[in-house]
């Protein structure tokens, strides 16, 4: 990690992590053209999970934890595709609200104790091919997942990434039917793209949080320089390039924000090697109403007011999803 001499140090990257945007002009980022067929390409997909049955299986954990119990989770997505994950349940009081909670591109592998939703279901579930759902056929390496049958729409990994969201809000309520309603959705970098497009479609959840998240406006995210798996793609893109776009076009994060009509919490960096400020920024303003913007110094990099900011976050988390257990 960075030291405090070095912080927001854009020297040993070759590039701008902040790409020379002020905030207003990142509170000016568009959208880009949507595909005509984009909202029922979308709507088809969601219809097609809601038929899916979850058949969600619990097992509970040797793990010893104060204030939760831990169990593991295991739930059919699209395609009987089998996802894997925990829920952690209250010891005491009673279940109010209930979370799907997703990962970063980095996987997973424990559920987040640190949350203050002492009266909920958290579930976290590993999307496929990645940390507990890992399975053959699928690399669990972010640079190759991310390409996985890239050139077919039906077929691109990220769709049933979504797809899991779907079908994880349904094992939920499956086993706590009392919870409908009471949903919510957190997402971080790679789950918060992915939570982009899931809520725009799927009006069971109730209210969202994203974390700096990635696939928003897809056009600029493939010409701004930048690490991680977004690198991937573009070396894709270079020598296929009127094939990847024609995808991706249907897997912008800012292009499904426009139909998010449920209350939106995000968290924006402004300087981030891995995922560029001005996609991050082009999902938050795409959402068209009830949004609350937490400005982050820096995303996936450690600067020295990190542990202050994200302990703020959590504070305004902590509120704005208060609502949800009423």
């Amino acid at each position: 990690m960075p030291d405090d001499n070095n912080y927001l140090n854009s020297s040993h990257y070759g590039f701008d992590p902040s790409y020379g945007y002020s905030l207003a002009q990142l509170l000016a980022v568009p959208t880009p053209r949507e595909p005509k067929d984009f909202k029922a390409f979308w709507q088809a997909r969601y219809q097609q999970a809601l038929l899916q049955k979850p058949q969600p299986r619990l097992k509970a954990t040797n793990s010893q934890h104060p204030d939760w119990r831990i169990f593991t989770v295991s739930y059919s997505s699209t395609e009987d595709f089998p996802i894997h994950g925990w829920l952690l349940l209250p010891k005491t009081g009673i279940i109010k609200r209930g979370f799907v909670i997703g990962h970063g591109y980095g996987g997973r592998d424990a559920p987040d104790f640190h949350l203050p939703f002492k009266d909920a279901a958290l579930l976290f579930p590993c999307f496929r091919g990645l940390s507990l759902s890992a399975c053959t056929g699928i690399s669990s390496e972010p640079y190759w997942h991310v390409l996985h049958n890239i050139d077919q729409p039906d077929r691109y990994i990220i769709g049933g990434c979504v797809e899991d969201v779907w079908l994880g809000v349904s094992a939920l309520l499956t086993l706590l039917p009392r919870l409908s309603g009471h949903l919510g959705y957190l997402g971080i970098s790679f789950a918060g793209g992915i939570g982009a497009l899931a809520l725009a479609w799927d009006k069971r959840i109730a209210r969202g949080h994203l974390n700096v998240p990635t696939f928003g406006q897809q056009p600029l995210r493939l010409k701004l320089p930048t690490q991680g798996s977004a690198h991937s793609v573009q070396q894709y893109y270079q020598s296929h390039k009127k094939q990847t776009l024609q995808v991706l076009r249907y897997f912008d994060a800012a292009l499904a924000a426009h139909y998010i009509d449920q209350p939106m919490h995000c968290a924006c960096a402004l300087f981030d090697p891995c995922v560029a400020p001005p996609g991050q920024f082009a999902i938050y303003n795409a959402l068209p109403a009830n949004k609350q913007l937490f400005i982050l110094e820096a995303g996936h990099y450690g600067y020295p007011n990190q542990a202050q900011q994200e302990q703020l976050l959590l504070e305004e988390l902590n509120h704005f999803f208060a609502p949800l257990g009423h």
